[in-house]
C-alpha cells in the first residue's frame, strides 16, 4: 500500500507540473498585456508588461501617436522645440471629448508616452477610483506642469530631470464632476476617503509610468505626484515612492 500510495503521489505531482505550463499559457493567450514581447495596445486592460512598453514609446514617437489615433484620442502635435538637453521631440496637447478628464491649464504638452500612460491611468485608476470612493467622476486634474529645461531638483550639477524633455507631469489636485477639490497638499494625510483617493490613484499609476514619486517619498513631492516615462534601457526598473 505505501508503494502505491507514493506512486499515486508522484503521478499526481507529475500531473501538476505538466498541466500548470499548459494552463499558463491559456491564460496569458488571453492576455497578451501581461507577456513582454507583445505589442502594446491601449484599448487592452493594464498588464505586467504596460508600463514598461509605454516608457519604451520614447524611441518611437510615430507608433505611440498611432496608438492613440486608434484610441481615439484627440491630441494636437506640437512642433519640436528646444535645444542640447532640453528638446522637446513629441509633445501634445490634449483635446478632450465630452466625458473626458481635462487638464488644467489645458495648455500642457507633455510627450506623447506620458499622455498613453495618462489616458490609461484616467480610464483604469482614476476614474474606477473616483466612482468606487465618491460615487462620482472626476472631471477635471489640476497640474504644476510638464516641461522644465532644468536639473534635477533644480541643482547646477547632475542629470537632468525628465521635465527637461516634457517626459514628466507633475500631478497636484482632482476635482469631480460637482466640484470637489482633492489636493495633494492638502488631503494626503489622514485616513480619509481623500487620502484613500489620493493613494490609489498613486499606486495605479505605478503600473503605469517609470517613476512616480509623491508625499511619501521627500518633502519636495508634499504637493503633487510626479509622474514620468523614463527610458531605463534593459533594466528598466522603476521607482514607485
Amino acid at each position: 500500500m505505501r508503494r502505491i500510495h507514493i506512486l499515486t503521489h508522484r503521478l499526481l505531482l507529475a500531473s501538476i507540473l505538466v498541466a500548470l505550463p499548459l494552463l499558463a499559457y491559456a491564460y496569458l493567450r488571453h492576455r497578451p498585456q501581461d507577456l513582454p514581447w507583445t505589442k502594446i495596445d491601449l484599448a487592452q486592460p493594464v498588464g505586467l508588461f504596460t508600463g514598461r512598453k509605454l516608457a519604451a514609446l520614447t524611441k518611437d514617437p510615430s507608433q505611440c501617436r498611432a496608438l492613440l489615433d486608434r484610441a481615439g484620442v484627440a491630441y494636437h502635435a506640437m512642433p519640436p522645440s528646444g535645444s542640447g538637453q532640453c528638446v522637446r521631440a513629441d509633445s501634445l496637447n490634449l483635446h478632450p471629448k465630452e466625458g473626458d478628464i481635462r487638464l488644467a491649464p489645458a495648455s500642457v504638452a507633455p510627450s506623447c508616452p506620458v499622455i498613453a500612460a495618462l489616458k490609461l491611468w484616467e480610464w483604469h485608476v482614476v476614474q474606477p477610483a473616483a466612482w468606487r470612493i465618491y460615487g462620482k467622476p472626476i472631471r477635471t486634474i489640476r497640474h504644476l506642469g510638464s516641461f522644465n529645461c532644468r536639473r534635477i531638483y533644480g541643482r547646477g550639477q547632475g542629470r537632468f530631470s525628465e521635465h527637461a524633455t516634457a517626459d514628466a507631469i507633475d500631478i497636484a489636485a482632482f476635482v469631480t464632476a460637482d466640484g470637489r477639490s482633492i489636493s495633494v497638499l492638502k488631503d494626503w494625510k489622514g485616513e480619509d476617503q481623500d487620502s484613500r483617493f489620493l493613494r490609489a490613484v498613486r499606486d495605479g499609476a505605478c503600473g503605469l509610468f517609470s517613476t512616480v514619486l509623491s508625499p511619501d517619498y521627500n518633502a519636495a513631492h508634499r504637493d503633487h505626484l510626479h509622474l514620468d516615462q523614463a527610458e531605463r534601457g534593459a533594466t528598466g526598473w522603476r521607482a514607485c515612492r
